[in-house]
């Protein structure tokens, strides 16, 4: 998932940046996030406990993973003085915690959904719930390709896993529009469990690949990681005078 946003970005921007000034822009976007997560994730709880979605309750339980996401990264970014095992040690620790809360996610949300296929429980319709998903549809993406930009400059699993957490976040939104539009428009009752079927398959998926990684790659696709000395300056070219 977090490939297909990264081959979206421009990378030759923030590429640039020297690490101090990216690790400064990682902690903004890192509180933005955080602030983002703890607003949505109480409106879109209400919204979906009222109108009986457990794609809406799943969507908005990941808002508060990515809240938890997001501090996690907050510690880790503390930690950029530190010697390079230091930091290499507390990416690890963070993103297997970032791991651990998509598995709590992924199986909170797939028994909800089954039970409510199994049982069929219909939801109500919410509007409400259709313009937030739409919103975080358009934000979303935005955070997440900004984060994978500065997970390259930083060469972090952590910032890794908290920018794919925020993509999945997007999916989610995409996932919670389509099921709830469903059901409002058609009838579909079943596209709203159906989207949380999705949603607990995306996040079961993104905790066992941020578990197993044992590298920035294998979080996402070939990523080219920088050196952690990386300045911003392009290196001499050894074969000049």
């Amino acid at each position: 998932m977090t490939c297909i946003a990264y081959h979206l970005v421009v990378s030759t921007v923030v590429s640039r940046l020297s690490r101090p000034a990216a690790v400064i822009w990682a902690g903004r976007l890192n509180r933005l996030t955080i602030t983002w997560n703890a607003v949505e994730g109480v409106a879109v709880i209400v919204v979906g406990i009222r109108a009986s979605s457990i794609s809406l309750i799943g969507w908005g339980f990941d808002s508060f993973v990515e809240l938890v996401a997001g501090l996690v990264l907050a510690w880790r970014l503390r930690l950029e003085g530190r010697d390079a095992d230091t930091r290499h040690a507390a990416d690890r620790h963070a993103q297997r915690l970032i791991a651990t809360c998509f598995a709590v996610l992924a199986a909170y949300v797939l028994a909800e959904s089954l039970r409510d296929l199994i049982a069929g429980n219909p939801p109500d319709g919410s509007i409400l719930g259709l313009a937030l998903a739409a919103l975080s549809l358009v934000v979303m993406p935005i955070l997440a390709r900004l984060k994978l930009q500065l997970a390259v400059v930083l060469g972090s699993q952590a910032v890794q896993a908290e920018a794919a957490q925020t993509t999945l976040c997007a999916l989610l939104s995409g996932a919670v529009l389509i099921g709830l539009g469903a059901n409002l428009l058609f009838g579909w009752w079943w596209a709203d469990p159906g989207a949380g079927l999705f949603i607990a398959v995306a996040a079961a998926y993104t905790a066992v690949r941020m578990w197993r990684a044992d590298s920035l790659a294998d979080t996402c696709c070939d990523v080219p990681v920088t050196d952690p000395t990386h300045d911003g300056r392009a290196a001499p070219d050894s074969g000049s005078a």
